[in-house]
């Protein structure tokens, strides 16, 4: 009997010591996993804070970008494009067609443009006309890499601006555990300072893809029209 009840307690002793053993492992391991997530999010705090002071300095010049596009940008009223296809289609020769366009008011990028189509008359129709899409494309993807900058902060500023956010917030809370307000203040600032930077060039990126985008509509549909003007008095010819 003696010995029934010693065996007993050996068994129990090992289960416990296993399971002890088993859970300090476990423990170890979760605090080493945690160690890490730390490890890597308060490494980024530097990276981040530096995306987003270049998001600031790309904001201030984006907007004086867009003010100096809107103060030397020509208007062009649908009465002068309608006014154009009409001299374009009672032009007599491609000289006539390239003066119209010369001496119009329409912005320097589209004169080169549609020059370029008026003095394609050597070529068949459906070459011309694959040359005029050509130019157009041309002027598409020009217009597109204009504005991929401006639609990246707008979507990325947020977020970088979240991430500088909850990453000093960490060791502010914990610091707070301890009693250390000072450190808590220190990481609420930067958190808040963070948000406003990566919110505030979201905001203007956004503004300025907005505005942009609408004068690079009108720039193209006005385009657009004037080539196929042109295209239709050439294939009369």
């Amino acid at each position: 009997m003696g010995v029934m009840e010693n065996n007993l307690a050996n068994t129990v002793y090992q289960n416990s010591t296993n399971g002890l053993l088993s859970m300090g492992s476990n423990f170890d391991f979760t605090n080493l996993l945690t160690d890490s997530l730390n490890i890597i999010s308060q490494s980024l705090k530097i990276p981040v804070i530096i995306i987003l002071l270049l998001f600031a300095i790309f904001a201030i010049v984006t907007l004086g970008r867009l003010l100096s596009q809107f103060i030397s940008r020509k208007k062009v009223p649908v009465k002068l494009i309608k006014e154009m296809i009409y001299d374009i289609a009672n032009s007599k020769t491609v000289e006539d067609i390239k003066n119209i366009v010369e001496k119009s008011d329409i912005q320097d990028p589209q004169k080169i443009v549609l020059c370029e189509i008026a003095d394609s008359k050597s070529l068949g129709k459906k070459s011309r006309e694959a040359l005029a899409r050509k130019l157009i494309e041309e002027e598409e993807d020009k217009i597109e890499k204009d504005l991929q900058r401006t639609d990246i902060v707008t979507r990325i500023g947020p977020t970088v601006g979240l991430m500088g956010t909850l990453i000093p917030m960490g060791p502010g809370l914990a610091a707070l555990g301890s009693g250390d307000v000072t450190t808590l203040a220190a990481a609420i600032i930067v958190a808040f300072d963070t948000t406003v930077i990566g919110i505030g060039a979201g905001a203007v990126a956004y503004f300025a893809s907005k505005i942009r985008r609408r004068w690079y509509e009108q720039y193209l549909s006005n385009l657009d029209a004037l080539s196929d003007a042109i295209l239709d008095r050439l294939d009369d010819n």
